[in-house]
């Protein structure tokens, strides 16, 4: 884009005249005559071609003549009717030509890149889109291992809870435990001081009872 806004500069640039007053080109004529001097009596210098570029030193007193000099310094006299302030039509054609043919190919480089961009751009789009519903999907997914946590962290407390609620339980069972044994130990003491009791009472009652009761006399006897 660049490239071609410098050629158009440059189109414009040669298309107005009057820009450099001292440079003047050869008219469309086949050729004209450099002279030594401001007539065509004088020697011939050489020949110019249209297009040539010259650069003005100044004009004679009738202002039918003007003075120049060539790019490679030779310095003559041109009929001013000759001469042109712009270069002519054929050379600036080529001149444009190949311009437009750069701009062309420019334009062409610049489709490409274009459709290039476009391409990226679409590309980019479904790239977008495809990210767009991954993001749906990870959002979806973290809401959901959101909730699993906090359900997790529900159980995990009411875990905690049934846990503390069956070490208490589990330590009243050992105390109701050891009461119970406890109490087993003393039944069976009770039971036991209970037993040494009857057998001591029916020692007694069998060493005391037969010393109560008289003793029977022998009554008969024969006579």
């Amino acid at each position: 884009m660049l490239r071609y806004t410098t050629v158009l500069a440059l189109f414009l640039l040669l298309a107005i005249p009057g820009l450099a007053q001292d440079v003047r080109y050869v008219s469309d004529d086949v050729f004209i005559v450099l002279h030594a001097g401001p007539g065509s009596n004088y020697r011939w210098l050489g020949k110019l071609i249209p297009g040539t570029e010259l650069t003005e030193q100044r004009r004679s007193t009738d202002g039918n003549w003007a003075e120049v000099s060539t790019n490679r310094g030779t310095v003559g006299w041109v009929q001013v009717e000759y001469l042109a302030s712009e270069p002519p039509a054929q050379v600036r054609l080529p001149a444009v030509v190949r311009q437009l043919e750069d701009a062309e190919r420019d334009a062409a480089e610049l489709r490409q890149t274009l459709t290039a961009a476009q391409t990226e751009r679409d590309n980019l789009q479904s790239q977008l889109s495809d990210s767009n519903e991954e993001l749906q999907r990870i959002s979806e997914e973290l809401a959901q291992l959101r909730q699993i946590s906090g359900s997790a962290i529900e159980t995990a407390e009411s875990n905690r809870r049934l846990v503390e609620e069956s070490e208490g339980l589990r330590m009243n069972l050992d105390t109701l435990e050891a009461d119970n044994q406890r109490l087993q130990d003393r039944v069976q003491s009770s039971a036991f001081i209970d037993g040494a009791l009857a057998v001591l009472l029916g020692v007694i009652i069998a060493l005391v009872v037969p010393r109560l009761w008289p003793k029977r006399r022998n009554s008969s006897s024969w006579a």
